[in-house]
């Protein structure tokens, strides 16, 4: 079972120097130095009673040159060499630090710094907790929500608001910081005249050095001091200003022997080696050490570790934050609760745990499978709990060598079957959609359903990263779960569930029902709470899931000859693309290489750099390669062959393999938990990103047809975002438009421009649109510029004469700023709440970005639930019109599978559901086509 102690990585290179320079010269009485050695052991054993049950490891720097000598000569020339007391103390403390039975790590090539960023990032990919111990402001850089700092010698800890609070900038800009300033230990040159005011000034304003060098005519408007030649220096020190940025960023991706999740386990921990740490503090004359590893006899050792691991009972399920940060106090002094776990093999005890079950209201029921893909999933063993603490498992589908006789899949079946389908009680469950569909592979419709811990803590804080089980138990039990890895393995060794031992798997399974049921006790007080939160998921959020599911098994008909055929055909013009390519760059190259492209277009063909990646390489990026492509033929090439080549690989070529063997669909999986504003993601496909702007977008549109005899409907709400944010502002002009029925980008053109609606032209009205979807997307001045082609002055004319004529729009953008920054988040018509962590940021590009989040969120947000509450109208509707299939939602489009001589009535009843899914102060308009395919209903 993985811990959820944070793995602690000690900055042992950090520990060396401080020792030596803290305390005073101490020799033993054969004149060895040992005054490193004794700070450096002192400060690990503190460190050990600090994170008591966490693997500590230890990172020195190797000997010799690292890449950054080779990128930088001059890089740390002005450090004078390892002091001569200091020399011969470096292998003494690593002995000691093996013998203490700590990892010990030094690689070739590279800084300690570097080891310690490959290992904090693959825990942070992992969720792993990480403290890192180090008085190195450059390591800052690596905090995030996973990564804490914590300096041993001044007793600080900093977690990312400790960055923010010391630097006055959030942890991603720390690099930008360090870059620009420069460092003299180091022998970073950053920029000369940029001190540590300037660059916070300087980031604070306009970002990190891409933005500050993408804005250096703004620099002028830096608040601080010479700023009017600011410019001139950065303009003159780019290079420089490029390559510290460079030396002063931690590598990530050291190639190491081991990894974070290797070392979180305890795989390179040895026991402590107490006779020969006592051998090392004798030689080295610690009395104080030397008594108490003589004392350390094997009883006295068991004794020592009996107490440790009562100790450790205490501060298991406490992670890196809580223990240098105890706020969730109620949580850690709740008692914990008595586990009685069961794993059922005879008829008797299944018996009795129906008979408990139906005696019941509700109970908490997970299944265990042998895939995550919903439509191939068979269940191998069910788990429930009815009450706090109790829970079984019951297995049927382990089949591995040795496995004790189960009960039979009927058996098991047939007894939950009746509990099941039962709509009167209550199932309780962690992602049930996924249950619902497994079980329907075995002939069972899943009702009742009575809560779904994922949604409830998704409709308690969208803005929350992670709603799976064990991230909720962590926060609303602090209980420490046992993950899926820990019992079935990772990566390609990992096995299904059926293969896993059942002297594992049944405590493991038991414990998912019994942990869901306890989280559902928990998370529904907060809902109760917030009376509005518990309507938004009794009304919108829970019943969506089971149409949700009916989508899904409902699946899209896919014609996948008309895609092999336009894979072909796009296998044939991505060669021409390439040939094309080749001729422009008058050699052949690897046109998905974007270190060979950098060489091509600017070092052969001298096309002027506009944009430098983080390691100060010209940028290939998409965005570049569109602004070049308006002056140059070969960036517009690989633009189209790029887009091509995606197309292609995503939908072309995967979509007929994703095409069902027995129901001959697709089976995408919407997925409710997602997005912050509350819209649905899908996956595997994802139907949300196919594009329609393009023509090869449209034909894979084409491919999504409707079997004989019916047709393909697609609704579509038109300007939602828009017709929302004039009911949120009431303003009367933008108002007076929608319900009028006018265009209502032509209406804001004649606004803007003073012009009569009749004169609107084509260019006016595409400027209007700009300005209509860019403001409620926070746009600025420079944005609309850009987008426009104008000048920043007559963007902003557009916006103060939108203003102008939208007074309400301005007020309602006022407003919800200043809401937001009260109360810390932003609601949707509908209650959901959006929080915004960073409305009250001191640093003002991340509060901006907060604000601009502020304003378009509850538009966002509400649209999200208008085209949720329509899907259950139209659901409802559908139950007596089965015919009818709704197959797809997109974005703001529901799609439809509809027989042919019913067009005219769905479309009617659709249009109504749907426009009546809200009351606003003006109307919802549903755009309706049908069609033999997707793009012909479009």
């Amino acid at each position: 079972m993985t811990s959820t102690q944070p793995l602690v990585l000690v900055d042992g290179s950090s520990y060396l120097y401080r020792a030596f320079h803290a305390l005073p010269p101490l020799n033993n009485s054969k004149g060895q130095p040992t005054g490193a050695i004794k700070g450096v052991i002192n400060m690990l054993r503190s460190l050990q009673r600090s994170y008591s049950g966490s693997v500590i490891v230890v990172i020195f720097d190797a000997k010799g040159k690292t890449f950054r000598d080779d990128m930088f000569p001059a890089y740390k020339a002005n450090r004078s060499a390892m002091p001569d007391d200091l020399r011969p103390q470096v292998e003494p403390i690593h002995e000691i630090v093996r013998a203490m039975g700590l990892p010990l790590l030094a690689i070739k090539g590279v800084e300690a710094d570097d080891v310690i960023g490959t290992l904090a990032q693959q825990a942070s990919e992992l969720a792993i907790p990480v403290v890192v111990s180090t008085g190195d402001k450059d390591m800052a850089q690596l905090v995030n929500r996973h990564v804490t700092l914590v300096n041993t010698m001044t007793n600080t800890v900093m977690n990312e608001a400790g960055v923010v609070e010391k630097f006055g900038i959030p942890a991603c800009y720390i690099i930008d910081y360090l870059a620009l300033m420069g460092d003299k230990v180091d022998n970073i040159p950053g920029v000369a005249g940029v001190g540590e005011k300037t660059a916070l000034g300087l980031i604070q304003t306009l970002g990190g050095i891409d933005e500050i060098y993408q804005q250096l005519d703004e620099v002028v408007n830096v608040p601080v001091r010479g700023a009017k030649k600011l410019a001139e220096k950065l303009a003159l020190n780019e290079q420089d200003a490029r390559l510290s940025y460079q030396l002063a960023t931690i590598k990530l991706d050291v190639v190491l022997e081991t990894d974070a999740m290797s070392l979180q386990q305890g795989n390179l921990s040895i026991p402590e080696d107490v006779e020969r740490l006592h051998e090392l503090f004798t030689e080295y004359e610690f009395k104080t050490w030397i008594k108490q590893t003589a004392s350390d006899s094997p009883a006295e050792k068991s004794s020592r570790d009996s107490r440790q691991n009562e100790t450790n009972v205490v501060t298991d399920n406490t992670n890196a934050e809580q223990q240098v940060n105890t706020d969730n106090l109620s949580a850690l002094d709740r008692e914990p609760i008595e586990r009685r776990y069961e794993t059922i093999y005879k008829i008797d005890r299944l018996n009795a745990w129906i008979k408990k079950l139906s005696a019941s209201k509700q109970f908490a029921f997970d299944t265990e499978t042998t895939s995550l893909n919903y439509m191939e999933a068979r269940v191998v063993g069910l788990s429930v709990s009815s009450s706090l603490g109790e829970a079984a498992y019951i297995p049927f589908g382990h089949d591995y060598i040795g496995a004790p006789n189960q009960l039979s899949e009927a058996q098991v079946l047939s007894a939950f079957k009746p509990l099941l389908e039962n709509p009167e009680l209550k199932k309780i469950g962690q992602n049930l959609k996924y249950d619902k569909h497994v079980v329907a592979n075995h002939g069972i419709d899943l009702k009742g359903i009575g809560d779904d811990t994922m949604l409830m803590s998704y409709v308690l804080n969208s803005t929350a990263s992670r709603h799976d089980m064990d991230s909720l138990a962590l926060n609303y039990l602090n209980e420490s779960t046992t993950k899926y890895e820990d019992v079935a393995g990772k990566g390609a060794k990992q096995i299904t569930f059926n293969q896993v031992d059942l002297d594992i798997a049944g405590p493991y399974a038991a414990e998912d029902a019994d942990i869901t049921l306890r989280l559902q006790h928990e998370l529904l007080k907060e809902l109760d709470a917030s009376p509005e939160l518990k309507q938004l998921y009794d009304d919108i959020e829970l019943p969506l899931l089971d149409v949700i599911c009916h989508i899904e098994q409902a699946g899209a008909l896919i014609d996948g000859n008309l895609l092999a055929k336009q894979s072909q055909e796009l296998t044939e013009r991505i060669a021409q693309l390439a040939q094309q390519a080749y001729e422009l760059a008058g050699e052949e190259f690897n046109l998905g290489s974007p270190k060979q492209l950098q060489t091509i277009l600017f070092d052969k063909l001298k096309i002027k750099v506009i944009k430098k990646t983080p390691k100060g390489q010209p940028s290939t990026a998409e965005p570049v390669l569109q602004e070049l492509a308006l002056d140059y033929p070969l960036p517009k090439v690989i633009m189209e062959y790029r887009g091509l080549s995606k197309l292609k690989s995503t939908y072309t070529d995967r979509l007929p393999e994703q095409i069902h063997l027995t129901t001959g669909r697709v089976h995408t999986s919407y997925h409710q938990a997602v997005t912050a504003t509350g819209r649905l993601s899908s996956s595997d496909p994802n139907l949300q990103n196919i594009p329609i702007r393009t023509e090869e977008g449209r034909r894979v549109r084409q491919a999504f047809t409707a079997p004989a005899g019916s047709s393909v409907l697609a609704a579509d709400y038109s300007q939602i975002e828009l017709r929302i944010m004039a009911h949120l502002s009431g303003d009367e002009g933008l108002v007076k438009a929608f319900n009028a029925g006018l265009d209502v980008h032509k209406a804001t053109a004649a606004e803007v421009f003073a012009v009569n609606l009749a004169e609107v032209s084509q260019e006016q009205r595409r400027r209007a649109k700009a300005i209509n979807f860019g403001l409620i997307y926070g746009m600025s001045a420079f944005g609309l510029a850009k987008q426009l082609d104008i000048s920043r002055h007559d963007a902003q004319s557009y916006i103060d004469r939108y203003f102008e004529r939208y007074p309400g729009v301005l007020s309602y953008m006022e407003d919800t700023r200043s809401k937001a920054a009260e109360q810390g988040y932003v609601k949707t018509l509908f209650g959901r709440r959006l929080y915004l962590p960073e409305i009250n940021s001191s640093n003002g590009m991340r509060r901006q970005a907060a604000e601009r989040t502020a304003i378009n969120a509850p538009m966002q947000g509400t649209a999200a639930d208008i085209i949720k509450i329509a899907m259950l109208k139209v659901s409802h509707w559908l139950q007596d019109n089965t015919d009818i299939k709704m197959i797809m939602q997109v974005h703001d489009e529901l799609i439809f599978e509809v027989p042919t001589e019913k067009l005219d009535y769905a479309t009617d009843y659709i249009s109504q559901l749907m426009s009546s899914a809200a009351e606003l102060a003006i109307p919802l308009v549903v755009d309706v086509g049908s069609g033999k395919n997707w793009d012909e209903a479009h």
